[in-house]
C-alpha cells in the first residue's frame, strides 16, 4: 500500500531500530503536583534500550510536518512526504492493523504497583503505545523494575515496544524511589542560571530513568512563570525571564536524550501565566500572538531549533487563537502555530485527558479525537482504566467512520514509530540502576553550585 505522510520527526540523534522489538491516586502531572554534566547533545547510552544506537539512514523519508504549507481542514500536509521503498518505518507501519495503530496513538496510566488483568488487556487487546508511571505505582527500585520488566514482557508478541514514561522534573514532581538524592527545582536551577548545571541535572534525571529501562521523561518544563498567582507552574519553571528558561530548559533537554531517554517539552503554548489549575479546571489565556511570540513561546522555539523530540500540549483555552478549543485539541495551536509557524516536525501529546479542565467540560471520546484531528500524535490518558476504554473506542469509531481518515491516521501513527526507531526502544528487560554510582554524581553536582 503508498501511503502519503504529512507529520514526523526530524531526528539526527538516537538509534534506528525500525523494526520494531528486538527479542492512584493523584491527579496526573505530565503536569503532575505531586509532591554529570558534559556531552555533545548526542545521545551516549542505550543501555536500557537495547538496538542499534545508530543515526537513521539518510534519505528514508522526506516527512514534513510543520514545513509551512498550506493545511487541510484535517491538520494534514497534502502532498507533503515522499517516502522511498526501503523505508523501514513505513515498512513497518503498512504492517499493523488497524487495531495496533490506533494502540499507538494512545499512552495510558494504571492503577497498583504490579501489572494486572487490566494492564495486559490494554497490551494485548488494545494494543496501547504505552504506560505513565506515577508515585502511587512505584514503592522501591526492585518493585519498580519488576513492574516495568512485567509490562515489558505482557507486550512481547506486539510488533511495537512500549513507551515506558514518567514526570520527572526534579523538585516537588518527582516519581523516583527515595533512595535517589533529591533534585532541585527548576526555579532554584534558574537562579544559579548555568547551563552546565541544568544540563548535568538532566543527564542525572535521565541516567535515573535509563536504569529502570524507562524511555520518556515529560521534562523539562518551558513555561515561562509570569504570573505569581500561578498555582501549578510556580517553582516548577525555571523564572519569569524567557530567554532563560529557554536556555536552561534546552540544557536540561540535551542532558536527558544524551543518556537515550526522550524528552517532553511542556506546556505548549505556555502554562505560566495562568490562576487555574488545570488539573481542576480550564484555564482561560486571552494573549494574542504578539504577546506569546515575545515570551510564552521563545523557549519552545528554542527548543524546536534544537530538534525538540515531543512536545505535550496544555490545556488551555486561548479565545484569540481559537475561541472554541482548548488548545489540546485546537488546530489553530497544534497546526498552525506549532507545526507550521514554528516548524516543529516531531510527536505532539496532549495533556492528561482525565484532568478536570477536560473531564468536567468535554466528552473523553470527542476530545481525543479532536486532538488527532488537530494535528496531535499521542492521547494521554493517565488515569481511569474506564476512560482509557473510552477513548479508545471513540478513536477506533472515528477510523471506522472515516471522521480520522486513513491518511491522518498513518501519518500520526509513522511519527510515533519513527520516533520508537530513531532512539533504538525496545522491550528487552532492564537490569536496574547504579543508584550508589548515579546518587554520588548527584552529591557531585550539587555541591559544585551549593545546591546540596
Amino acid at each position: 500500500m503508498s501511503i502519503m505522510l504529512a507529520t514526523g520527526c526530524s531526528l539526527n540523534h538516537g538509534g534506528n531500530n525500525a523494526s520494531g522489538q528486538t527479542g492512584a491516586n493523584g491527579q496526573h502531572d505530565a503536569t503532575g503536583q505531586e509532591g554529570t554534566a558534559g556531552g555533545n547533545g548526542e545521545p551516549n547510552s542505550s543501555a536500557n534500550q537495547g538496538g542499534d544506537t545508530s543515526n537513521p539512514p539518510e534519505g528514508t523519508s522526506n516527512v514534513d510536518g510543520g514545513s509551512g504549507q498550506d493545511t487541510g481542514p484535517d491538520g494534514s500536509h497534502p502532498g507533503g512526504t515522499n517516502t522511498t521503498a526501503d523505508d523501514p518505518v513505513l515498512k513497518q507501519l503498512n504492517q499493523l492493523t488497524t487495531e495496533e495503530k490506533i494502540g499507538q496513538l494512545v499512552l495510558v496510566g494504571m492503577d497498583g504497583t504490579a501489572t494486572s488483568a487490566e494492564t495486559r488487556e490494554l497490551v494485548q487487546k488494545y494494543y496501547v503505545g504505552g504506560f505513565i508511571f506515577y508515585k502511587n505505582n512505584i514503592d522501591s527500585t526492585k518493585q519498580a523494575l519488576s513492574l516495568f520488566n512485567g509490562l515489558k514482557k505482557d507486550n512481547r508478541d506486539n510488533p511495537v515496544p512500549l513507551w515506558m514514561s514518567v514526570d520527572e522534573e526534579g523538585g516537588r514532581v518527582s516519581r523516583m524511589p527515595d533512595k535517589f538524592v533529591d533534585m532541585p527545582t527548576n526555579l532554584a536551577i534558574g537562579r544559579k542560571n548555568s547551563t552546565k548545571l541544568s544540563h548535568g541535572i538532566g543527564q542525572i534525571l535521565g541516567r535515573e530513568l535509563a536504569g529502570f529501562g524507562l524511555n520518556m521523561d515529560f521534562a523539562p518544563v518551558l513555561d515561562v512563570n509570569s504570573n505569581p498567582d500561578n498555582p501549578v507552574i510556580g517553582d516548577r519553571s525555571f523564572g519569569n525571564d524567557a530567554e532563560r528558561v529557554a536556555r536552561l530548559g534546552k540544557a536540561t533537554m540535551e542532558g536527558i536524550r544524551e543518556e537515550h531517554v526522550v524528552p517532553v517539552v511542556k506546556h505548549f503554548p505556555g502554562h505560566g501565566d495562568t490562576s487555574v489549575d488545570s488539573h481542576i479546571g480550564l484555564p482561560v489565556v486571552n494573549h494574542d500572538l504578539a504577546r506569546l511570540r515575545k515570551l510564552e513561546l521563545v523557549p519552545f522555539q528554542a527548543a524546536v531549533k534544537d530538534q525538540a523530540d515531543v512536545v505535550m500540549i496544555a490545556h488551555l483555552l486561548m479565545p484569540k487563537l481559537d475561541p472554541d478549543h482548548p488548545a489540546s485539541f485546537s488546530k489553530a495551536v497544534i497546526t498552525d502555530l506549532l507545526r507550521n509557524e514554528l516548524g516543529f516536525k516531531g510527536v505532539v501529546i496532549s495533556d492528561d485527558m482525565t484532568m478536570g479542565a477536560i473531564d468536567k467540560n468535554y466528552s473523553i471520546g470527542k476530545a481525543s479525537v479532536g486532538a488527532i484531528l488537530a494535528g496531535g500524535n499521542i492521547i494521554l490518558i493517565g488515569h481511569d482504566y474506564a476512560k482509557e476504554k473510552e477513548a479508545i473506542q471513540a478513536l477506533t469509531d472515528a477510523v471506522k467512520n472515516g471522521t480520522i481518515s486513513e491518511e491522518v491516521l498513518n501519518d500520526r501513527v509513522y511519527a510515533v514509530l519513527k520516533l520508537k526507531a530513531a532512539y533504538g526502544i525496545t522491550d528487552e528487560p532492564a537490569k536496574g540502576p547504579d543508584v550508589d554510582r548515579i546518587n554520588k554524581d548527584a552529591r557531585s553536582l550539587l555541591g559544585k553550585y551549593g545546591l546540596k
